[in-house]
């Protein structure tokens, strides 16, 4: 969805468009609670953050601004809802400070460099060898765990862990320093 189909979105929520709404969530629920699941780990908490999320978007619809980007908004709402519930859970750790950071650079890049920095990752993706680039999105885009991974390929465990660090090193090695904190935020995992 480019940038002018989603203000035209945003408009026809705010009017209270219910085909809308079924096509935002037609378009996002299932990246959004992927995204959601790299934080979670656990797909029933995923949902829920991006049931929240939807239905809080719904409810306030016609507080949505003209130039607001939906899908920008609907990332960083997941992310909040997952930091607001992990921090009922757990204090702030060292992890969480790096991806909050991460999270507030990329959101304060203005759109277009947004897009620029995601279609570069994305380039980049698909420059991978083959069966790393199947293993590495099987974890990082489906969600799968490494063993539900070399179940499904019938393969060691060893050998995704190995394909996925080698993506890794890959992706850290051809992209720019300033794209780490959009790998950091598209694929929930650190670069070492």
């Amino acid at each position: 969805m480019d940038f002018n189909e989603d203000r035209l979105l945003a408009a026809r929520l705010k009017s209270g468009d219910e085909m809308a709404y079924d096509t935002l969530m037609n378009q996002y629920y299932v990246l959004l609670c992927n995204y959601a699941f790299t934080f979670t780990k656990n797909r029933d908490n995923a949902e829920d953050i991006v049931q929240n999320v939807m239905v809080d978007l719904w409810t306030k619809r016609k507080k949505i601004k003209p130039e607001l980007c939906l899908k920008n908004y609907l990332y960083k709402s997941v992310y909040n809802g997952f930091i607001s519930q992990y921090r009922k859970q757990k204090p702030v750790i060292y992890l969480e400070k790096k991806h909050i950071d991460a999270v507030d650079a990329i959101m304060e890049s203005n759109q277009e460099e947004m897009q620029r920095l995601i279609k570069l990752v994305n380039h980049e993706i698909e420059r991978l060898p083959k069966k790393c680039r199947e293993i590495f999105l099987l974890n990082k885009k489906d969600g799968l765990t490494h063993t539900e991974i070399s179940e499904h390929l019938d393969i060691s465990t060893k050998t995704v862990e190995g394909h996925i660090t080698r993506a890794f090193k890959i992706l850290k090695n051809r992209l720019e320093e300033r794209i780490g904190p959009v790998l950091f935020l598209l694929l929930g995992n650190p670069l070492k």
